[in-house]
């Protein structure tokens, strides 16, 4: 998923329609705030971010992006009128990845989009090893511990456990642990979720208290102050 974060509305609609036309899903938001909350809610692939907003300038967004762990090596190319050698440094230099001036053409945009998720690809290989609070989770040999000692957990406990903490900070919605965790062809109910949360929660013992419940949508893994 690309999330476009443009205020001028032809821009937004025009650059939606082509990326949605070279397959790639892509939302468009007008406004800095809008963009955050869906930010929070899912995390995207590549963002591409205008620099002249309203509430607040791309820059201040992309330094809060940068600032958050779930976001911190999320590809950004930022998309701005500002064209001038020192408009680009001040971008990249603040973390963008990539930099495109407007006006710019659809075909050189879609061509860095591809080129900028193919390099980023490379460089996202998962942790093996993921430690939050008390808890630290070995994926290769499966093996979870809690303040040092060794908890035995189910296929599916382990599962859940590192959808949280890979998105830790982030609310999880029961549908998305659904379909993560036991397929898009899984039938069953959302209470699925909640049984297997609280029998997780009992073998973590003192590190349960890391999930947290978001009451009416799911869960999430309490990263302090690490979440957004």
């Amino acid at each position: 998923m690309i999330y476009l974060l443009e205020d001028d509305e032809n821009i937004r609609d025009l650059t939606v329609y082509a990326l949605q036309n070279s397959g790639f899903p892509v939302r468009g938001f007008p406004l800095p705030s809008e963009f955050r909350a869906a930010v929070v809610e899912e995390v995207p692939d590549l963002v591409l971010l205008d620099i002249m907003l309203p509430e607040e300038d791309g820059l201040s967004v992309l330094r809060w992006l940068r600032s958050n762990t779930p976001t911190k090596q999320l590809p950004i190319m930022m998309l701005s009128a500002k064209g001038t050698e020192f408009d680009k440094v001040t971008g990249l230099d603040s973390g963008a990845d990539d930099y495109l001036a407007k006006p710019f053409g659809v075909m050189e945009l879609i061509s860095r989009v591809r080129a900028l998720l193919r390099r980023t690809a490379k460089d996202s290989e998962p942790e093996s090893e993921l430690s939050i609070g008390t808890i630290q989770l070995d994926i290769v040999r499966h093996r979870v511990m809690v303040s040092g000692n060794m908890v035995a957990l189910t296929v599916k406990e382990f599962d859940l456990l590192e959808l949280l903490m890979r998105n830790h900070g982030l609310v999880m919605r029961r549908e998305q642990i659904l379909q993560s965790v036991w397929g898009y062809d899984f039938i069953g109910e959302s209470r699925t979720v909640d049984v297997h949360i609280r029998t997780l929660r009992a073998k973590l013992g003192e590190g349960g208290e890391l999930i947290e419940t978001v009451r009416g949508i799911g869960y999430r893994m309490n990263a302090e102050h690490e979440s957004i």
